[in-house]
Formats: structure tokens, C-alpha cells, sequence
């Protein structure tokens, strides 16, 4: 009894050290991104499995920085960009984050709609998607920050059907190891642009500044001055290794799900998650079906308000107004206002003609064009004494740093290239 008491006091204390690295890995496998991954299992069977091994230390890695920024300055990078950066790179940033968020929120909303919809088809996917948005902003707003994180946080559990998934259909395992650990190139335009759309989608901007400012957010609610130690660091990068590590996971789930019922059932192209799901049913199986549509609306519920709320610390961090999701709505009636906005707007996309397929593309280019910049920024700052102090990266911290930007570099390049030269 004391064993079993011991292990699981282990599990518990594990479990509340969890934070916001959680979160943002669990946000980071949203409705759109795993449309994105459904789309490369589907096309390509298991060729692209290898781009979760490679696609972990690179966002940890990015990720880990702007959680040190955060603890170090107590400011978003928002914050600390228009401290020590020149404004225009600031409002250029905004410039292109807000629309790009504000797609990606609208392609998620309509995603969750559509599959709630499969699950009550008496239900039209509209008053689905009109319901969600209700709900998020309900809880976004009335909801103290260490509610909202709680509930996020436990939301993250929802992620495991997805480890579920494949194994309710015949695997092949020697095939599975082998495109995991024996990365696949195809030289034509679709395999390079669904390399690039998985890259996109588990490097997003969006998670830099989300990371940094719910970090200050985690100061402040645990003390009022916390000091910035190595322990502290260590519990940091631990919980953002676990999300990262969760986030990496699912994506590589989703692939191998799709990957051999969907690829090998002879289903070679998904557009939406709807389509995903709709298609296992006949191939897997009802669970398989549910499982996978139940984990689409628990992703969509922890991702909108990571995105809604990063684009709120952006613009109000811009303009120093008062902002924080500690705070209650009339301490900070501009954050709360921009939240509420960015959801409406995002809704409002499935009404005026802009498909989620049209609002992912359009999301992956804008974030193909500011990943690169941003991530160099983030190094510069990560590695500037004056900033950081004593907390600047390490050897293998800039290593995977600047192997992200060259990624991320070459990954906007090749977007750009393919989605205008026409070939």
C-alpha cells in the first residue's frame, strides 16, 4: 500500500509541477494542425513519420527560450521586442501575426463545428461552431487565470486517444520503426509542401509569444518575487520538454493513424479534420471514428485561447495597456475586448467565403514569413547579457536554435516559391 501510495503522491506532484509548456504543446496539435497531419498520412502513408523526431528539439528548443525570456525580463516577448528592438520590426510582427491568428482561429472554430456536426448530424456545423465560440469566450472571460490553466491543463488529457487511435487497426511494426528512424525525401512540389505544412504548423508564432507571457503569468500568481534560479530553469525546460514531447507525439499518432487506415484503405487526400474522421469510420472502426473526433473539439478548446490570448498580449503589450488573464475583465477590459474580437472574427470567416482550407494557407504563408525573423530575434535576445544576464542559451540551445532558423528559412523560401511560381 505505501508503494502504491508513493508512486502515485510521484505522479500527482509530477502532474501539478506541469504548466504551461503542457499546454502549449497540446495547443500546438490543433484542429488545423492536425488536418495538416491527417493530409501527410493520407497522401504519403508513413513517409513523413520522421518529421516528428526531427520537429521536437527544434520547438523545445525555440520554446525554452521564450519561457527563460519570460521568467528573466517578466515581460512577453512583445514586451521585451519593443524594449530593446527598433518598433517597426514590432508592429511588422503585429502586422502579420494578427490576421495569421486570426485565420487560424477561424479554420479551428469551423473544424470543431464541422465535427461536432458528424457527431449530432441533426445539429447544423454553424450553430456547432457558434456554441464553441460562446463557450471559449465564456470561460476566457469569467474565469480567473488559475482556473483557465487548470482547466487547460486537464483539457490535455483528451490528447491521449489520439496514442489510442492507431492501435485499434493491424500495424506493421518493422515497417513503422523503419520510417521513423529512416527519414523519406520525395523531390516533387506536394511531398515538399506537406514537409513544409508540418513544419509550419509545429513551429508557430503564435506559441513564442503565448510562452513567454503565461510564464509572467505563472510568476505572478505563484509569488510575488520569484527569484530566478537554476531550480527554477530546470522545472521550466522540464515542462516545456513534456509538452513538446506530448505535442511531437500526437502529431506522429495522427500520421500513422491516417497513414495506414487511411493510405492503405486507398483515401489519399483529406482537407479538413472532418474528412479525417468520416474516413476512418468505414476502415477502423466507430471507436476509432469517435475517439478521433472527440480529440478534434478537446484540442480546438485548448488551442483558441492560446491563440486568442497570444494575439491579445501582442497588441495590448504594444500599446501598454493593461492585459493578463489574472486579471478580471473590468482591471483589463482592452485584453478581454481583443479576445472576444479575435473570436468573432475568426468565426465570422466561415461567412464570407473564406474556406478553412483558404484560411490555412493563408495562416502557413503569413507564418512561414514571420518564423524566421522572429526566431532569429529570439536568439539574439536569448544570447544578450544585457537582457538575460547569467541566463543566456547554452552550446546545444544555439545549435538547434539556428538549425530551427535555417529550417524555418528554407521552409518559408520553398512555401513562398511553391505557392506562386505556379508549377
Amino acid at each position: 500500500m505505501k508503494k502504491k501510495k508513493t508512486i502515485s503522491s510521484k505522479i500527482l506532484s509530477s502532474w501539478k509541477k506541469l504548466g504551461p509548456g503542457l499546454v502549449t504543446g497540446a495547443s500546438d496539435d490543433d484542429p488545423s494542425g492536425i488536418a495538416t497531419y491527417s493530409q501527410a498520412g493520407a497522401a504519403y502513408g508513413l513517409s513523413t513519420l520522421w518529421t516528428a523526431i526531427i520537429a521536437f528539439p527544434l520547438m523545445a528548443a525555440i520554446q525554452q527560450m521564450c519561457a527563460r525570456i519570460g521568467l528573466v525580463t517578466s515581460q512577453g516577448l512583445t514586451g521585451t521586442l519593443k524594449k530593446h528592438y527598433p518598433r517597426p520590426i514590432l508592429y511588422l510582427m503585429l502586422l502579420f501575426s494578427f490576421p495569421a491568428i486570426v485565420m487560424n482561429i477561424g479554420a479551428d472554430i469551423a473544424g470543431m463545428g464541422a465535427v461536432g456536426n458528424l457527431l449530432l448530424p441533426s445539429i447544423d456545423a454553424n450553430y456547432f461552431s457558434v456554441l464553441f465560440t460562446i463557450i471559449l469566450l465564456g470561460l476566457i472571460v469569467y474565469l480567473p487565470y488559475q482556473k483557465i490553466a487548470a482547466v487547460l491543463k486537464y483539457l490535455c488529457i483528451v490528447m491521449l486517444v489520439y496514442f489510442i487511435v492507431p492501435f485499434l487497426y493491424k500495424q506493421d511494426f518493422s515497417e513503422i520503426l523503419k520510417a521513423t528512424f529512416i527519414p523519406t525525401i520525395k523531390f516533387d512540389k506536394d511531398f515538399i509542401a506537406i514537409i513544409v505544412g508540418i513544419l509550419g504548423t509545429t513551429i508557430s508564432p503564435y506559441l513564442f509569444f503565448w510562452q513567454a507571457s503565461v510564464e509572467v503569468e505563472e510568476m505572478k500568481n505563484k509569488r510575488k518575487h520569484l527569484i530566478v534560479n537554476k531550480k527554477l530553469i530546470h522545472n521550466m525546460n522540464q515542462d516545456v520538454d513534456f509538452g513538446m514531447t506530448v505535442s511531437a507525439f500526437v502529431m506522429y499518432f495522427i500520421i500513422l493513424t491516417t497513414g495506414t487506415v487511411l493510405f492503405k484503405g486507398g483515401i489519399h487526400q483529406i482537407d479538413t479534420v472532418e474528412q479525417a474522421a468520416t474516413a476512418l469510420k468505414p476502415l477502423a472502426g466507430n471507436l476509432a471514428y469517435l475517439l478521433f473526433a472527440v480529440g478534434v473539439i478537446g484540442t480546438g478548446l485548448i488551442a483558441i485561447p492560446v491563440l486568442s490570448g497570444s494575439i491579445s498580449y501582442i497588441i495590448t503589450e504594444t500599446f501598454d495597456w493593461e492585459q493578463g488573464l489574472d486579471k478580471k475583465f473590468h482591471e483589463a477590459k482592452a485584453f478581454y475586448v481583443i479576445i472576444a474580437i479575435s473570436l468573432i472574427l475568426g468565426l465570422s470567416l466561415n461567412y464570407v467565403g473564406i474556406t478553412p482550407i483558404e484560411s490555412l494557407i493563408y495562416t502557413a504563408i503569413l507564418y512561414g514569413l514571420t518564423a524566421p525573423v522572429l526566431i532569429a530575434i529570439i536568439l539574439h535576445i536569448s544570447n544578450n547579457k544585457k537582457i538575460m544576464g547569467k541566463n543566456v542559451n547554452g552550446r546545444l540551445a544555439n545549435i538547434l536554435g539556428f538549425a530551427a532558423l535555417i529550417i524555418m528559412t528554407v521552409a518559408a523560401v520553398t512555401l513562398i516559391y511553391l505557392q506562386f511560381s505556379g508549377k
